[in-house]
């Protein structure tokens, strides 16, 4: 294919299935960012006093238009990311969707103000509650792999709550991004409240240089420390999703054909470029020899080719450099001992960005594939001696992003998800929850910080307050000047009325407790 000269100013749209430029997409100047950020803040200042009833309408009509024009959406992100059309439907589209229709009928009720109840006697004459208010503009900055569900969870949630969103989208899904930014026009959201910016990392850091009231950042370790960084300098809080090194670990009392083919496709939906993916699979040993022989037999079924094919199972990888890497990887890993027993090669015959979906069998933690996020069609298993080992292994990770179990025993399993460190775990299916509105996705350690999704991902997008009122307004408390030996006294007695064990000693205690609230100030 020629070179085609790119303007400087514009992004390339490239489908990784072909290589082709599709369209070149307007970049954001990073020096407009900060005019960006101060046109959101005012509009979130009138957007915050609009009625939750009246935002849910709204979530409500962009439900309606992503629903009218899924079919656009779905052929953009095809074109864009390389994934099957059918995942692009189930994953994308679907996610959004739920994201609009769940907090559309979910958010007045996770925002409405609780009561606090007092347990303390010296509070017993205060009412306390918490409310919740917006922090103002959040600044999001997404990744390519899931072009629409991603930043669309995020985004959907933070106008719910009464927030601007600037949303800077990848640099691989241009399109993708002016199609986001057009829905929530479309869906009559006012002017600025919801701008998506276009650009590499220098519009990233503009964003952070705007002062947003919050990042939310999805993206690599290494992207994800800087952005950490820089938001640290100015008290910037932020939610950091830094992928996985998913554990999957297959008792022997598993149904072997159920978690093999959750195991085939956990590795490589999406071709394996997914925060969730499996990518470290334990299995015990005395299934290990089917397993395999599973994992293999389905995977050399599977179809190679572009999304765009109705056919195809497995996409192509988002860029050529992505490719390189998946060969680095088995090569490391065959150099120590480990096996290739299907796949492993690039596929050029088919388009620049193709990987075969892999089965790599007798991986160990020395290797670089259960030590780095592998994000590619690699299926890599280990055979364990027992769910002691496994539990052993899947915690000998710096990632903490989410796991699964598979067993018949339900309740057994459960209790091994309690034990495995991770933000999530699922006990007979993979990666699904995300697609959950009401569970929360986060993880800790080298997958980061916070949550997003459910009720703890909104609170992490509105400001928690206490309000307290005091129920005797014209009396002076206790605990105000002047004080004194007396007050000293009365303060230990009320000490030992409150906190003593025995009945006797609080009654010993009540009267002399009783002064500190009916004394002479002296003021």
């Amino acid at each position: 294919m020629a070179a085609t000269a790119i303007p400087i100013d514009t992004l390339p749209s490239i489908n990784p299935a072909t290589g082709q430029v599709l369209a070149h997409i307007e970049k954001t100047p990073p020096e407009m960012v900060a005019r960006t950020v101060t046109l959101a803040r005012a509009a979130q200042r009138e957007w915050a006093t609009v009625p939750i009833r009246e935002r849910c309408r709204r979530l409500r009509k962009l439900r309606e238009c992503l629903m009218a024009s899924r079919h656009e959406i779905a052929d953009t992100v095809v074109a864009e990311s390389g994934k099957p059309r059918v995942e692009a439907l189930f994953a994308d589209v679907f996610v959004a969707l739920d994201s609009a229709e769940y907090w559309s009928k979910n958010v007045r009720a996770a925002l409405r103000p609780e009561r606090v109840p007092h347990h303390n006697i010296a509070a017993k004459a205060k009412s306390g509650h918490l409310v919740y208010e917006p922090l103002g503009v959040i600044g999001i900055i997404s990744s390519w792999n899931y072009p629409l569900a991603i930043p669309m969870s995020q985004i959907i949630p933070a106008v719910a709550a009464g927030n601007a969103v600037i949303c800077k989208t990848s640099d691989f899904t241009p399109r993708c991004g002016t199609l986001l930014e057009k829905l929530f026009r479309d869906a009559a959201f006012p002017r600025d409240l919801v701008a998506v910016i276009q650009g590499g990392a220098e519009v990233g850091q503009a964003l952070i240089e705007a002062l947003p009231d919050k990042v939310l950042f999805t993206g690599s370790g290494t992207t994800g420390r800087r952005v950490a960084e820089a938001c640290g300098r100015n008290l910037i809080p932020t939610i950091l999703e830094l992928g996985g090194k998913d554990a999957m670990i297959v008792l022997d009392d598993a149904d072997l054909r159920t978690a093999s083919s959750a195991a085939v496709w956990g590795s490589y939906t999406n071709c394996g470029q997914v925060c969730l993916s499996v990518e470290r699979l334990f299995v015990e040993q005395a299934v290990s020899q089917r397993f395999v022989e599973l994992c293999v037999e389905k995977t050399r079924k599977l179809r190679l080719g572009p999304g765009s094919d109705p056919a195809t199972d497995v996409g192509p990888l988002i860029r050529p450099e992505h490719v390189r890497r998946m060969s680095d990887l088995i090569d490391d890993a065959v150099s120590r001992g480990a096996q290739v027993l299907s796949g492993g090669h690039p596929r050029p015959d088919i388009g620049p960005n193709f990987f075969e979906p892999t089965v790599v069998a007798d991986v160990h933690s020395s290797m670089r594939l259960f030590q780095e996020e592998t994000f590619g069609p690699v299926l890599a298993i280990q055979t364990v001696k027992d769910a002691e080992e496994a539990i052993r292994r899947a915690n000998d990770s710096p990632f903490a992003l989410a796991a699964s179990v598979w067993t018949a025993d339900s309740k057994k399993g459960q209790a091994l998800a309690r034990r495995l460190r991770a933000g999530a775990v699922m006990v007979n299916d993979v990666i699904s929850f995300f697609g959950i509105a009401e569970a929360p996705h986060g993880g800790c350690g080298a997958s980061g910080w916070g949550r997003t999704h459910g009720r703890a991902g909104l609170l992490e997008l509105v400001q928690m307050k206490y309000i307290d009122a005091d129920r005797l307004p014209r009396r002076e408390k206790p605990w105000w000047y002047r004080y004194g030996g007396e007050l000293e006294r009365a303060a230990d007695a009320f000490l030992q009325f409150e906190f003593s064990r025995g009945v006797g000693a609080k009654l010993r205690n009540a009267r002399n407790a009783l002064k500190t609230l009916f004394r002479d100030h002296r003021l």
